[in-house]
C-alpha cells in the first residue's frame, strides 16, 4: 500500500509537480549566471544523473540544487570547477547519487527480491 500511495503523491500531486517545476526553473537560471566551464561541467553532471534517476527522478532535485550551491560557493571563492568535483567527475557524480534511487539500486532490489522469494528466505526486501 506504502508503494502504491508513493506512486500516487508523485505522479498525480499536481502542486508538487509545479512547485518543483518552478523550482528547477528557477536553478536553471541561477546556472545561467556561472561562468562557462561550471555551467558545462553542471550540465553533464545533470544529464548523468537523470540517467541514473530512478521512479519520477524527483529525488535529484536536492541533489541538483546542493550542486548548484556548491558551485556558486566555488565561483565566490575563486575556485576552478574541478577543484570542486576532483578530476573523476563520474566518481563525484556516483558519490552524489550515494543515497538517491537510481535504477541501478532498483535492479539490484529486484534481483535480490526474487531470488530470496523463490528459495523460501522472505521477502528480500531491507
Amino acid at each position: 500500500m506504502s508503494k502504491l500511495l508513493d506512486f500516487l503523491n508523485d505522479y498525480f500531486n499536481f502542486r508538487h509537480i509545479a512547485r518543483e517545476k518552478r523550482k528547477f526553473r528557477q536553478a536553471q537560471e541561477r546556472v545561467k549566471a556561472l561562468p562557462e566551464e561550471y555551467r558545462y561541467v553542471y550540465h553533464k553532471i545533470q544529464s548523468y544523473m537523470w540517467m541514473s534517476s530512478g521512479g519520477s527522478g524527483m529525488d535529484m532535485m536536492p541533489i541538483l540544487a546542493d550542486l548548484l550551491d556548491l558551485f556558486e560557493t566555488g565561483v565566490a571563492e575563486g575556485k576552478r570547477v574541478l577543484e570542486i568535483t576532483g578530476e573523476d567527475v563520474a566518481a563525484f557524480c556516483d558519490e552524489l547519487l550515494r543515497n538517491a534511487k537510481t535504477y541501478t539500486q532498483n535492479r539490484r532490489d529486484d534481483l535480490n527480491h526474487d531470488i530470496m522469494i523463490k528459495l523460501g528466505k522472505g521477502d528480500g526486501r531491507k
